[in-house]
């Protein structure tokens, strides 16, 4: 049975949640093996909508074990108030399973984030604010603390303390803010423990025992591959690698285990924060995008940056990730344009190049060449089938996998689970 990636092919918000959940619904185990609160994705299932930041979307299929994996940062007050709330709607979350290494986002790094982005001015790099980066930073330290540590409270505070020493300096000395007082954080961490505990496990053992026993695992990505630390836009990216290998030591599933690679791409591309952009409109076009796209941040409540479909970004995604299929998302919100430019090059210093650019300096002065596709009038939501779809559209899709150099296997005509069409199943 397969083990199937799931990651986001452009600077994230592509509809990750909606393919997830759509996958979710044949799997066994949907695990999220990257980053933490700071991006969120939405899931509409009979017209009733549900957000999630932290909690994996397979949480929402009776049956699915959802699995947070030891790549994740978990903010304890946020997991519990996510359960809470979708509990409150009625669903039962009693399968969720936490890795025991996964790192926890304490207070004081929440305070770190904000303050370092504020302290920053006009460099900034257009974070959250939620303490992702200060604790991937404190993992790579060796100063971080992990889920298991909340079960032994001698060890749980000398981390805390000594976390702070180093901390509580740069608050009084540098930002001029008051020290925080340790023994307060590990209270407040420790009053979760007792309500984590019957979700710890060992992630590795527990997914590869899974696939050993025939189950089919969909491991989900969090933000997408250019803002990955590694491969995106840096330094305008994100503390973690969501792209597909990130899901083998986010999980500590070895990579000879997955079997597929799919990516979501939106029709059209935005991006939330600071950094490069290349086919961004800044003019009524692009407010166009946002306002038919509802193109704000499920987390943080944004306004996205939005532009024309960029080639060059979802090739360059394909090979990085090593993308088995695509699944393309929104078709409809580019209904009613004459026509619709995708970049299919940059020019950069008066050379074309069909490929990402070496530097950072190149991409960002980055000069998209368009190609111009005819556009279509016809309302699309309620197709069902390719070959319903108007032709323009049909070509426009079909363009798009042809530049991307990756089938484009399912495409999302509208926001609910039932607006798809599928052109290639997923799963074998």
């Amino acid at each position: 049975m397969p083990a199937v990636v799931v990651v986001g092919t452009q600077w994230g918000d592509e509809g990750k949640g909606k393919a997830t959940d759509q996958l979710g619904q044949s799997v066994d185990y949907v695990v999220k093996f990257n980053g933490g609160n700071n991006a969120g994705h939405t899931v509409v299932i009979d017209g009733e909508k549900f957000a999630f930041h932290l909690l994996p979307a397979g949480v929402l299929t009776p049956g699915v074990v959802p699995v947070i994996g030891n790549g994740v940062v978990v903010d304890l007050e946020v997991l519990f108030k996510e359960i809470e709330e979708i509990e409150s709607r009625g669903k039962d979350t009693s399968n969720l399973r936490i890795s025991a290494n996964a790192h926890i986002i304490p207070s004081y790094n929440r305070t770190l984030d904000r303050t370092t982005e504020r302290f920053l001015g006009s460099r900034q790099i257009g974070t959250t604010g939620r303490g992702i980066g200060p604790t991937y930073a404190d993992k790579m330290n060796r100063v971080g603390i992990r889920i298991q540590d909340l079960f032994d409270e001698s060890i749980l505070r000398q981390k805390v303390r000594s976390a702070l020493d180093q901390k509580n300096g740069l608050f009084l000395k540098i930002f001029n803010r008051p020290a925080i007082d340790p023994e307060a954080v590990a209270d407040e961490l420790l009053s979760y423990t007792e309500r984590v505990r019957p979700m710890v496990v060992d992630c590795s053992l527990l997914i590869n025992d899974a696939l050993d026993a025939g189950k089919t695992v969909l491991f989900e990505a969090g933000q997408a591959t250019m803002l990955d630390i590694d491969h995106g836009t840096y330094p305008f990216v994100t503390s973690s690698n969501p792209t597909a290998g990130g899901a083998c030591t986010g999980t500590g599933v070895g990579p000879t285990r997955i079997d597929s690679v799919v990516g979501v791409v939106k029709a059209y591309t935005t991006r939330v924060g600071e950094g490069p952009f290349p086919t961004e409109l800044t003019d009524s076009i692009g407010e166009r995008l946002r306002d038919e796209g509802g193109e704000y941040g499920v987390t943080t409540g944004r306004p996205r940056r939005c532009g024309w479909h960029d080639a060059v970004v979802t090739r360059y995604a394909a090979r990085v990730n090593g993308l088995t299929d695509l699944v393309m998302t929104k078709l409809d919100v580019l209904t009613g344009h004459a026509t619709i430019p995708v970049c299919v090059a940059y020019e950069v210093d008066g050379r074309r190049t069909e490929d990402m650019p070496l530097t950072q300096s190149d991409l960002h002065h980055a000069v998209p060449v368009y190609e111009e596709l005819p556009g279509w009038s016809q309302d699309i939501t309620g197709v069902r089938d390719f070959a319903d779809l108007p032709r323009a559209a049909q070509d426009y899709v079909l363009r798009i996998e042809e530049l991307a150099r990756c089938r484009v296997s399912v495409i999302g005509v509208g926001a609910g689970r039932e607006a798809t069409i599928t052109r290639h199943p997923l799963l074998g």
